[in-house]
């Protein structure tokens, strides 16, 4: 695939390509970040028919009666099970996103020391195989994303291992989402508020379907349009952090559809990517110029993550 970083397009790369030459990868994707906080991703493994299972489980769990989803609203922020819709809303925002979600966390065993700060997951009943088949999802995606943050290591210049004792058993999280058709107006409500990911890389499956646009530097909103199967891939905040802002945290949004799709509901299902919660995320050696302090003061992943979860009303 090519590598077409236009001024209104993010790189479009394949994991094929880090096979044939890990650095040329590296940089394909590195500067994509640096300029947008985005990339797309081709070939990434995660197979088309546990893509299909899992949007047709998700499909049908939105699909049961308001009063049986509710049952799985935990009142934990949002973390694990069910999140109603119009709740959550985007820092900085009045007006509540347009959509409902499901989460699903990493399965700890008993007596894990995370524990404690990771809560256990709840499974719908109604919905044969959602278990199995998220838990499937769950691990591909944490496979997937250890390939694309090996890739972020080399660009930045570190042992291309680096992060994988960052996130080992971190607190990544799963989200199954809907965005209901609008058969009404929905005055200043979109589908999600223009916002920045907390964590440390997102990778987003159903973005094909057309709303998702990110802002470029010089302020324009601009479309990012996958191919179907891809993922679309950014920034989180926890990772500009670490590299004190070399890497893009890219506010982004989900517009209204247009009104021929208006009826259209919208499903995707990002992947969160967390550090795990007792990492500490500083700027790493070679981020701060000489004579310069740290964009940002160390904080803990955990700490980091409470602190921007109730600045969107999910904690």
């Amino acid at each position: 695939m090519t590598d077409t970083l236009t001024p209104d397009a993010i790189a479009s790369v394949s994991l094929t390509e880090a096979e044939r030459d890990r650095d040329a990868f590296a940089q394909k994707l590195g500067r994509s970040f640096e300029e947008y906080g985005f990339a797309v991703l081709a070939d990434h493994g995660i197979p088309d028919d546990l893509i299909h299972r899992a949007e047709e489980k998700a499909k049908a769990f939105f699909a049961l009666p308001e009063e049986v989803k509710r049952n799985y609203a935990l009142g934990q922020g949002g973390a694990r099970g069910y999140t109603p819709f119009g709740i959550e809303t985007a820092k900085g925002h009045k007006a509540h996103d347009l959509k409902e979600f499901w989460h699903v966390g990493r399965e700890l065993p008993q007596g894990h020391k995370f524990s404690d700060v990771m809560a256990p997951n709840v499974w719908p009943d109604e919905v044969p195989g959602f278990r199995e088949t998220f838990l499937e999802l769950y691990d591909t995606f944490d496979r997937t994303g250890l390939k694309v943050l090996a890739a972020i290591a080399r660009y930045l210049g570190v042992d291309e291992d680096y992060f994988t004792d960052t996130v080992r058993d971190g607190n990544s999280v799963m989200r199954l989402l809907h965005y209901p058709p609008q058969t009404e107006p929905t005055g200043e409500h979109i589908r999600a508020g223009a916002h920045e990911d907390i964590n440390t890389i997102t990778l987003l499956l159903g973005a094909e379907e057309a709303g998702l646009e990110l802002l470029t530097r010089d302020g324009r909103w601009i479309p990012v349009s996958p191919k179907p199967g891809e993922l679309v891939i950014n920034i989180g905040d926890m990772l500009q952090r670490l590299t004190n802002g070399k890497l893009r945290s890219t506010s982004h949004r989900v517009v209204n559809p247009s009104p021929d799709r208006a009826s259209n509901a919208r499903y995707s299902m990002p992947f969160f990517l967390h550090f795990r919660p007792d990492f500490i995320i500083e700027a790493l050696p070679g981020t701060v110029r000489a004579g310069e302090e740290p964009k940002w003061p160390p904080i803990s992943s955990h700490d980091y993550l409470m602190e921007r979860l109730r600045e969107i009303k999910l904690a």
